[in-house]
């Protein structure tokens, strides 16, 4: 098997002969020289490759252009340019497959919106190297985070008939039965894509202690903003013997270790993104990785949904958009941006009043609140929604009613509380915030691969 460019440059000694693969980035030549840059994937730097374009021939020659594919044989050695350590001196190269004057991907500067054009060739660019190398390290970080602490993995369904958050924008599952068939529910009542793998999470974690769920969970939201998706991923954990303070510790410890993880596995891509964010108007003064490292060290800040409402009201020169009058009123993004800006820490904001959230958070002994929480970061305002879940029954019962649910219709889900219920928690990170957060993207389509949005699902 071929090594990769990163797995050469890493385990082979200089002086050596080597054969590798990957894609031409751009293309300089001279009289007497030729210089290539190629890209495996391997890594966030490309390797460059020097030879003498006289023993090129010239059918290959005329055809090593952006975007071909080729099939190196040469030296590696020390690099006598600046920028780069290594690079190999080419004795033999073979094209492996032609990229013809429609590349779209020439060397110079796309746009965001452009490359979202062509969303199955911007693998191919720097940025979303960088960006899908992070979504590869943190997808494994999250992984090594819940079973370094004992949790379950456990794959809770894709399709089911229950709507944790009451939310109603949900897919129906509708099976093609063929032509002339008879058109019935084939699970024998309504079913849709899941919004969330919460409530058969906390049936696992009720018999299992601790479970996570990380999966595709979808929404039929008719939104176009930066912030929406139709299909995205969800880290979902649940916690039996639980309290509103454990689960926010535990909330607090993820964020912060998968920042770590970035930060220590990823250099390059944060390097590189720290150095594109210096293009973008009103850019921090605080390069990216050292805004990453405060966050992944400092503790976060907790403070009730009572004292975020009294600093909303107490602030000057800020005009919102959605101005907060009342108690009682839902947070809105740029209302937690705002706290985040004026506390200079992350916040942890607790206690909402029960009318703003869902039918199965513990009710608090107020009768006004509950035990939720949010965990709010700069930038990008909630990473993190969760609660103490309602162990009562009769106060589950209760409350479903309240929120026009049946509990008949969800009985599976009330047995859980009728036989041997304990205090639990848990919460929900979306990946695709977190890869934003991180990588200091502005749309949430430029951190997943192909993006499902209203209209739009190529591929």
């Amino acid at each position: 098997m071929i090594k990769t460019i990163q797995e050469i440059i890493h385990t082979t000694p200089l002086d050596t002969q080597v054969v590798l693969s990957g894609w031409i980035r751009n293309k300089r030549e001279g009289k007497e020289v030729i210089f290539l840059d190629l890209q495996d994937g391997s890594q966030q730097t490309p390797l460059q490759l020097v030879g003498d374009p006289r023993l090129i021939p010239a059918a290959i020659q005329r055809n090593l252009t952006t975007g071909a594919s080729v099939r190196v044989h040469g030296l590696l050695r020390a690099s006598q340019g600046r920028g780069q350590q290594h690079e190999v001196t080419i004795e033999k190269i073979e094209l492996l497959g032609k990229a013809d004057e429609t590349y779209p991907l020439q060397p110079k500067r796309h746009t965001l919106d452009f490359l979202r054009s062509i969303k199955h060739l911007r693998f191919r660019t720097n940025t979303f190297r960088a960006i899908f190398r992070i979504r590869h390290q943190l997808s494994q970080a999250i992984h090594r985070f819940f079973d370094q602490r004992g949790f379950l993995y456990l794959h809770t369904p894709i399709i089911t008939s229950a709507d944790a958050e009451g939310a109603g924008d949900l897919f129906a599952v509708v099976a093609d039965l063929g032509k002339g068939k008879e058109k019935r529910p084939f699970f024998g009542k309504p079913a849709y894509l899941t919004v969330s793998g919460q409530l058969a999470g906390e049936a696992g974690a009720l018999g299992l202690g601790r479970i996570y769920t990380f999966a595709p969970t979808f929404r039929a939201e008719n939104s176009n903003t930066t912030r929406h998706l139709a299909e995205f991923w969800m880290i979902e954990p649940e916690m039996a013997f639980c309290d509103l303070k454990g689960n926010i510790e535990v909330a607090e410890a993820f964020v912060q270790y998968l920042i770590k993880d970035i930060l220590e596995n990823c250099p390059q891509e944060i390097a590189f993104l720290s150095q594109q964010e210096k293009h973008k108007p009103n850019r921090p003064k605080i390069p990216l990785n050292e805004r990453l490292a405060q966050i992944s060290t400092q503790p976060f800040l907790r403070i009730t949904y009572t004292e975020a409402i009294d600093l909303l009201k107490a602030h000057k020169g800020k005009k919102f958009q959605f101005p907060i009058s009342t108690w009682g009123a839902d947070l809105q993004t740029e209302h937690e941006q705002y706290l985040v800006h004026t506390l200079k820490r992350p916040v942890v904001v607790t206690d909402y009043p029960k009318g703003v959230k869902a039918f199965y958070m513990r009710q608090n002994d107020d009768n006004k609140t509950v035990a939720a929480m949010d965990v709010l970061l700069p930038g990008i305002g909630e990473i993190i929604g969760g609660s103490q879940r309602e162990e009562r029954y009769e106060k589950l019962i209760e409350t479903m009613q309240a929120h026009g649910i049946n509990p008949t219709d969800m009985a599976w889900y009330t047995d859980t509380r009728r036989y041997g219920s304990v205090p639990h928690s848990g919460f929900g990170l979306g990946l695709e915030r977190m890869i934003q957060f991180i990588t200091v993207m502005d749309n949430i389509r430029d951190v997943i691969p192909f993006p499902r949005t209203p209209g739009k699902a190529e591929a």
